[in-house]
């Protein structure tokens, strides 16, 4: 495994900054997560560490060692991209000991990393098919298992299961939160845009913005303690409410955000009182929209089925007075 370090790490193309001075530590052995809006340089940040871009300022360095002008197939690391990137004339067991091939490594140690690979992947029974014979989930587990057999220090996964359906991505990230149990003494760094996929598999995540770090720390640390309104929204989902104004002034702060877990209906005397715009019923809770008047719906998560009509109105509060306080910068304001 390898402790990955970037120190004031900078990206342009021609005149376009693109990550404008990153400093990061990725920790021996974790499961970090990169998330941000699209744009905001969390893949170009993996090409950078995987060696695929060049640093254009700053230094990264792997267990204390600066590998700037150090080439990928020396970096002890393996990708995984989210086009799968298998070759289609290959077999999937050919695909998968490719890179030990090119590497000369003996035909007994490819079969024997190729086949523990199989089975800690379940993929075993595909092993003689062709990639075209294959899910699009079978491909990513595929996919998956040629990076593992390299034995690599660490493993970069570049938006992995955006290419899959719903039920696929459940079942894939699952297999990737296994392979993080299994694997544990491999070093992990996983780009997506996918909330839940953030908070279920990070050790921690790292938020990015224009280039920048805005925030690190365990999925329920940036949960429960966002450090900016930007984290506050963008960490969650449904995102956090944001009220402003009028509705905000009780409060004395710019912005007030609460989640829709802790606002609670009530039949009089709410804080806040609005029209239902739509409910989503999902069998085990419900989410109300409400218009108070502000330029998006509060959202209101309520347990179980919830039925209100469209118009109908509505008085909520939040419980225990469990809100968040911005001030006009953005950051938090202290009780």
């Amino acid at each position: 495994m390898a402790s990955i370090q970037l120190k004031n790490v900078r990206k342009s193309f021609g005149a376009v900054n693109v990550i404008k001075g990153v400093d990061l530590e990725v920790r021996s052995g974790e499961f970090m997560v990169f998330v941000g809006p699209s744009g905001c340089g969390k893949s170009t940040l993996l090409r950078l560490i995987s060696g695929l871009e060049d640093i254009t300022s700053g230094e990264m360095l792997f267990d204390g060692t600066v590998v700037n002008n150090l080439a990928p197939s020396k970096r002890g690391i393996a990708m995984v991209f989210q086009s799968y990137a298998l070759y289609p004339h290959m077999k999937v067991s050919e695909n998968m000991a490719f890179g030990m091939e090119l590497a000369k490594s003996s035909q007994s140690e490819i079969d024997k990393r190729v086949s523990e690979a199989a089975n800690m992947l379940q993929i075993t029974p595909y092993l003689d098919r062709l990639p075209k014979q294959l899910s699009g989930g079978q491909r990513q587990r595929v996919a998956i298992g040629r990076a593992i057999v390299r034995d690599p220090r660490v493993f970069l996964f570049d938006e992995p299961l955006s290419n899959l359906d719903a039920a696929l991505r459940v079942a894939t990230r699952l297999e990737i939160a296994k392979l993080h149990h299994k694997m544990n003494n491999v070093t992990m760094i996983y780009v997506t845009h996918d909330q839940v996929e953030a908070m279920t598999l990070a050790d921690r995540i790292c938020v990015l913005r224009d280039g920048l770090v805005e925030q690190v720390g365990s999925p329920l640390e940036l949960y429960e303690q966002p450090n900016s309104l930007f984290v506050a929204g963008f960490i969650g989902s449904p995102k956090m409410n944001f009220i402003t104004g009028v509705a905000a002034e009780p409060y004395k702060c710019q912005t007030l955000g609460v989640r829709s877990e802790h606002l609670e209906i009530v039949p009089a005397h709410g804080v806040w009182n609005g029209t239902v715009v739509h409910t989503e019923n999902l069998g085990s809770d419900s989410f109300v929209y409400v218009d108070i008047g502000q330029e998006e719906p509060v959202v209101v998560r309520v347990n179980g089925t919830a039925h209100f009509a469209p118009g109908a109105p509505l008085q909520f509060s939040p419980i225990n007075n469990k809100v968040y306080r911005f001030g006009a910068d953005g950051k938090p304001l202290k009780a």
